[in-house]
């Protein structure tokens, strides 16, 4: 327990040296306070994330390997094994970019998923912390879209680790209170002014579904990328509890 204590604070900390001068710099929205009024409750679901929901999301994934295992074409790892490991790589993470975005676009369609993903949308104001606002359940099915591909093709953990650990950092980037664009690389690299507007306060949004890849709403024509500063407000249309526990409970009542 002490070593699981002291890794959430070292992630903390790390995570803390990057991004708060970013936020500082580079601001999206300047007039944002860094102590913000619900900056408890991302905090409350930063710590469940790492201290709880992380390791389920990691048993559930090796389960459903293990549950699969004799499923997995042994011709697809024969041949996925015969590729350069940056090939390998690339196929992993074109093939869970896809998926990941076909399930994000669905949690915006169906109503059953759209109560979990609510939870992440409830969010007011943005910034690394609140990247971390998401229902375990939510959560931990996005990593099996964003893993099952490496994993069917079998991908060496130490490259599923490396996956991880960059799509996590990116993740928190684009819900950062940061206004960086990309340049050419926005094709490939979501920026952070494209899933702000995913946060808009709209009635089920309907634009950058790919968090990663924003080349795929090109291609779903589902891409916009919004110009101007960034005074739009961010939320949910419809009322939503603002306490941690009972975001946790809500998507499971009806209305």
């Amino acid at each position: 327990m002490i070593d699981l204590l002291l890794g959430t604070a070292s992630s903390a900390a790390l995570l803390l040296l990057i991004f708060a001068p970013l936020e500082r710099v580079f601001p999206a929205r300047p007039q944002q306070a860094a102590l913000r009024r619900e900056l408890w409750i991302d905090a409350s679901f930063f710590l469940g994330q790492y201290l709880v929901f992380s390791a389920v999301a990691v048993a559930t994934l090796a389960t459903v390997d293990h549950a699969l295992a004799g499923a997995w074409p042994l011709a697809l790892r024969t041949w996925s094994m015969g590729l350069p490991l940056w090939g390998q790589v690339v196929l992993a993470l074109v093939l869970g970019d896809l998926l990941t975005y076909w399930f994000h676009r669905a949690c915006h369609s169906w109503g059953p998923l759209w109560r979990f993903h609510a939870v992440h949308h409830s969010a007011e104001e943005l910034d690394w912390v609140a990247a971390h606002r998401e229902h375990p359940l939510d959560g931990i099915v996005t990593q099996m879209c964003v893993n099952l591909p490496g994993i069917a093709l079998g991908l060496p953990f130490a490259a599923l680790g490396g996956l991880a650990a960059f799509r996590g950092l990116w993740a928190i980037l684009i819900h950062a209170n940061v206004r960086l664009p990309l340049g050419p690389l926005g094709i490939v690299l979501g920026a952070p002014e494209l899933h702000h507007w995913h946060h808009a306060r709209v009635e089920r949004m309907r634009h950058n579904f790919a968090n990663l890849a924003p080349y795929l709403d090109l291609i779903f024509g589902t891409y916009y990328r919004p110009s101007g500063p960034e005074t739009y407000p961010l939320g949910l249309t419809q009322p939503w509890p603002r306490r941690y526990l009972a975001q946790l409970v809500r998507p499971f009542r009806r209305g």
